[in-house]
């Protein structure tokens, strides 16, 4: 007599959670997103001014840096201002390569296709030329052979990476334990910071009342 194959017990169904937390976690995720949008499109424009702003007062005296206070004057962070960077680039082809055909001619490849000729500058040469200029501020190409500083034409410094904008909030010590951020955060329970944004701002006592 053969056995007769084991059934595997079933498996018990899910309970289904209570509706009131279901209704409860999608009503939270509901609330924080509608606030999270307001937030993010006011932070956004805070962001564009304060950084115009700080683009201006380098400009005009040189300051890359403006700390964040509250009302009562309490500090809770700061913004810096990195400058950008410039490096060289050909802007003139045709100006770069004849001056590399006339003083580095080793430098200047010509290619002769079917039906033309094809002239350029060695890359390796051209990179050489662009980094040197580059960390001297200066375009100018120095032969190492002859000694002589080259104008060189052709190419021009300019702009590489944008001045960028950092935003950081002070930490705890002895003389201030609190945090930059929870400073802002207790600030804003009691309204004092209603003014930055007033579609959020909580309720005073004398709103109430009215």
């Amino acid at each position: 007599m053969s056995e007769q194959p084991q059934t595997a017990p079933a498996e018990d169904p899910e309970t289904a959670p209570d509706p009131v937390a279901v209704r409860d976690a999608v009503t939270r995720q509901a609330v924080l997103g509608a606030l999270l949008d307001h937030v993010k499109d006011a932070y956004k424009d805070a962001k564009k001014t304060a950084d115009t702003l700080l683009d201006k007062a380098h400009t005009a005296g040189g300051t890359t840096q403006f700390d964040a206070l509250l009302p009562d004057g309490t500090k809770v962070g700061s913004s810096s201002r990195s400058g950008g960077e410039r490096a060289a680039q050909v802007v003139d082809e045709e100006a770069f390569r004849a001056w590399v055909r006339d003083h580095f001619p080793s430098e200047h490849v010509v290619e002769f296709v079917p039906a033309q000729v094809v002239t350029s500058v060695r890359p390796g040469f051209a990179g050489k030329v662009l980094a040197e200029a580059t960390a001297a501020g200066a375009v100018q190409y120095v032969d190492v052979a002859s000694g002589v500083v080259h104008d060189v034409p052709g190419v021009e410094l300019r702009p590489s990476r944008a001045a960028s904008h950092r935003l950081t909030y002070t930490r705890g010590s002895k003389a201030q334990p609190t945090s930059g951020r929870d400073l802002v955060a207790a600030a804003w329970r009691t309204g004092a910071l209603a003014e930055f944004l007033p579609a959020l701002a909580p309720v005073t006592t004398t709103q109430a009342k009215q």
